[in-house]
């Protein structure tokens, strides 16, 4: 349970979020290939700081005579990918599509093929359906990968856009009830 008086009081921070969301969602919606490749840069530096502290885990675990090796593995597999994604980040969504693409494949495979074990009465053509659109998914992905990563940067942007416009409408009923407030709400 949340204090009224807490949301109330901290009224400006939703109204900051909803405005960064909106502003998120225009720019993503205007400028999608920018908010991928912003995606793909900022993914390649957590990557590259990851793979950083992995290999400090295993400079601290050889001093502890404890097992190091996967760690420096996992930390150089992290500075490799990560260099990669800031140096290339075209490839990085690139590959990020390409592998939705394998992701709907399979799926839709391993769907269709359980849906022959299911009896029709208890849905075998929804799943048949749901396996269908899996392998379209699949296809448009593989065959226009650009236009795949497209859509999912609209796909961001408009829910950044709807977030940030409920933000801003919570923040201004949190703002026109703050001088009422004293109850508890659920949270």
């Amino acid at each position: 349970m949340l204090s009224v008086s807490v949301l109330t009081h901290n009224w400006w921070a939703f109204l900051i979020r909803g405005l960064l969301g909106v502003l998120f969602g225009i720019l993503a919606l205007i400028r999608p290939g920018a908010i991928l490749l912003s995606l793909a840069m900022v993914f390649g530096a957590y990557v590259l700081v990851d793979g950083i502290f992995a290999i400090i885990s295993a400079v601290r675990a050889a001093n502890a005579q404890q097992r190091w090796g996967l760690l420096v593995l996992e930390g150089v597999v992290g500075l490799v990918a990560g260099a990669a994604s800031i140096a290339w980040p075209k490839l990085t969504v690139l590959f990020f599509i390409t592998l939705m693409a394998v992701w709907a494949f399979v799926r839709g495979g391993l769907l269709l093929g359980a849906a022959f074990n299911v009896d029709a009465a208890h849905g075998r053509w929804w799943m048949v359906l749901g396996a269908v659109v899996s392998l379209l998914l699949g296809v448009v992905l593989i065959r226009a990968p650009l236009t795949g990563a497209l859509v999912f940067a609209w796909w961001i942007g408009a829910f950044a856009l709807i977030f940030g416009i409920a933000m801003i409408m919570l923040a201004f009923r949190l703002k026109a009830e703050e001088p009422r407030s004293g109850g508890v709400v659920a949270a």
